[in-house]
């Protein structure tokens, strides 16, 4: 009678309410499932039902429930097997399973527990105790997807700020993450012209700008395995070999150095704008750690980092800078060209070779155009700029 009075007053009930979970009832016996769907649609969820246990298996694995009512006693596979399935699954192993059963007996109660079920139903069912149980179940199982994702928002944020092995390392409870590197290239990138830009753009169109040029470096670090390190204003810090070590890592800095500079000839004609870049690179050892107890920072110290500062800020807007280590590894497969000795304070005498392309990228005999002049170096901190290109010869032709 109480069934016939909660089906009878059902489509109110579900309209009245919002759908507070989906629960999956799995019971070989038709009447059995229908007792405990109708007062629980009465009471918002919405129900899936499964006949026996494979079939429980299959609308698991189409779309999860929050809470699953289990019976024990049915042919092929009973309850303790289909329960022991999902919780051996890290997929649905957080899903609350209730366990309704004949058997009192603390001996299957204990098989019960040991495959994994969350709580108990005794049959007959209690229809009170069915909502109490079944509220309690999507409830936790509801906590536990928010934690989830709360889980998930703040392992994005920190892989936006470390990258994933250091982050990893991080997690597990290392606290002074330092290692030194022997075999690293760092890129620096510095935006020529910007500030100039800026006295004459609002703060909103700075920072829109401004996120528009380092954000596609982002992706082109990406698509080239790359580590980002930082910006810091308008220079972008890039390098390859770390965290984890590749042989590569010179060539993949400076195809990442060429798309940069296509990069941003792309967003001036994009935004009408005349920006330069102006990049330094350096291959060598350094020490790579995080800094920081409340706001951490994955940075880089040593002669290559300094180095590769110092070749971009000496360097005439529009070019690449590399060091005689980088060249040395590079100069069989790119052209190079405008090689000369400067004093670095800090670092003595070092030779310096301006980076143009991969050698199969160009034809001719003829070699390189010239140098470009001394007289027109930029200086960092500078902002007089002379037309886009201008300082530099554009690129050899290329072949076809």
């Amino acid at each position: 009678m109480q069934t016939k009075t909660l089906n009878r007053d059902k489509p109110a009930a579900a309209l009245a309410l919002r759908c507070r979970g989906l629960v999956l009832i799995v019971d070989d016996d038709e009447d059995n499932r229908t007792l405990l769907r109708d007062p629980l649609e009465a009471h918002g969820y919405e129900i899936v039902e499964a006949e026996n246990g494979e079939q429980a298996l299959q609308k698991v694995e189409q779309r999860p429930p929050d809470v699953i009512l289990l019976d024990v006693m049915m042919p092929r596979m009973d309850g303790f097997e289909v329960c022991r399935r999902l919780k051996k699954d890290a997929r649905t192993a957080p899903i609350p399973v209730l366990i309704i059963t004949a058997l009192s007996e603390r001996m299957e109660r204990m098989m019960g527990i040991a495959a994994g079920a969350s709580d108990f139903l005794s049959k007959p069912v209690d229809l009170q105790e069915l909502i109490l149980r079944v509220n309690h179940a999507v409830h936790a199982k509801h906590l536990f997807d928010q934690l989830q994702a709360e889980q998930a928002r703040a392992e994005h944020l920190l892989l936006n700020i470390l990258p994933r092995p250091i982050a990893e390392r991080m997690k597990r409870g290392e606290v002074n993450i330092a290692d030194h590197h022997p075999d690293v290239t760092v890129l620096v990138a510095d935006l020529v012209g910007f500030t100039t830009l800026t006295a004459h753009i609002g703060p909103d169109q700075v920072v829109y700008l401004l996120n528009e040029i380092f954000s596609g470096f982002d992706v082109l670090a990406e698509k080239h395995g790359l580590e980002k390190i930082k910006t810091i204003g308008d220079a972008y810090m890039v390098a390859g070999g770390i965290p984890l070590p590749r042989p590569d890592h010179a060539e993949a800095i400076v195809e990442l150095a060429l798309d940069l500079m296509a990069e941003i000839e792309k967003f001036n004609r994009a935004y009408n704008t005349s920006i330069h870049l102006r990049i330094g690179i350096s291959t060598g050892s350094v020490v790579a750690g995080v800094i920081g107890r409340r706001k951490f920072t994955y940075d880089l110290w040593g002669d290559s980092v300094n180095l590769a500062c110092r070749l971009e800020s000496l360097g005439p807007a529009g070019s690449i800078q590399v060091s005689e280590t980088t060249y040395e590894r590079l100069k069989d497969r790119y052209r190079f060209d405008g090689s000369q000795t400067i004093e670095i304070k800090g670092h003595g005498k070092e030779l310096v070779h301006t980076l143009y392309g991969p050698l199969s990228s160009f034809c001719g005999p003829e070699g390189p155009p010239p140098a470009p002049s001394a007289q027109r170096r930029t200086p960092k901190g500078s902002d007089a700029l002379e037309p886009f290109g201008s300082q530099l010869p554009r690129r050899f032709e290329r072949c076809g």
